[in-house]
């Protein structure tokens, strides 16, 4: 299986701090993954560095099935190519309904010139019904944003990012903060996308990665530890040593 996304050889440094050390990482078109490790162990940094929020010293970052170059593009054009990122914190706009949410993100999609004169269609009202039912959101579609549940409003984010349909989903942190039940509900939900496309999860919460029941990637002083299912890399002396032990 070719890989969608592959990371080689990639190392950066800020201000003589190593945070990125000849990182090399690869995902499948349609795969899970987990990356976990301590602070510091440069997950974020691997993130920015996929979206082109960051610049490595060295190394490459190639993607899709003509192995193209990220680093030769910007934050913007690396989104419109199809990798989408959620940060911890939901972004979404609390005074507008699920439903306006979800029809701005489609709109996003469009030309900067196109989107003046745009009226949502049929399509678009169906395809915004959709992706509300994909994330559990079709009860809320009325109700202003502000007023939903933490975990409702990652879900209408990561609806927000799917409406621009990307090929990879980088998720930081989805469990934070969210209610037992709605924790089951977000992983159902990255399990589902990820039979379509490949879903990164970065996650400090053991238990939730237990339930993704995926690959793991394990992450120390910006390079890959250890790498296999949860059970094989939590009995790693190297992973207890710097991660588990603690």
């Amino acid at each position: 299986m070719s890989a969608l996304l592959e990371v080689s050889g990639v190392s950066v440094t800020f201000d003589g701090f190593r945070a990125i050390n000849n990182l090399s990482f690869s995902i499948g078109a349609a795969e899970l993954r987990a990356i976990i490790g301590p602070n510091g162990a440069g997950k974020t940094t691997f993130m920015d560095i996929v979206t082109g929020k960051t610049r490595p010293d060295k190394g490459r970052v190639l993607w899709g099935e003509r192995s193209q170059s990220l680093l030769s593009f910007n934050e913007a054009q690396i989104a419109r190519m199809g990798v989408g990122r959620k940060f911890q914190r939901p972004t979404v706009f609390e005074d507008q309904s699920v439903s306006d949410n979800l029809m701005m993100a489609l709109k996003a999609r469009r030309g900067p010139f196109s989107v003046l004169w745009w009226r949502p269609a049929q399509e678009h009202r169906d395809k915004v019904a959709a992706l509300a039912a994909e994330v559990g959101l079709s009860e809320q579609l009325a109700r202003k944003a502000g007023e939903l549940s933490h975990g409702q409003k990652q879900w209408l984010e990561i609806g927000m990012l799917l409406a621009q349909e990307p090929r990879l989903l980088l998720v930081d942190e989805p469990a934070a903060g969210m209610t037992l039940a709605e924790r089951e509900h977000t992983t159902k939900l990255l399990v589902e996308l990820a039979k379509t496309r490949a879903v990164v999860v970065v996650e400090h919460d053991m238990e939730f990665v237990r339930r993704l029941n995926c690959k793991v990637t394990v992450l120390h002083e910006g390079s890959v530890l250890a790498e296999g299912s949860l059970d094989h890399v939590t009995k790693n002396p190297d992973v207890i040593e710097v991660y588990l032990g603690r």
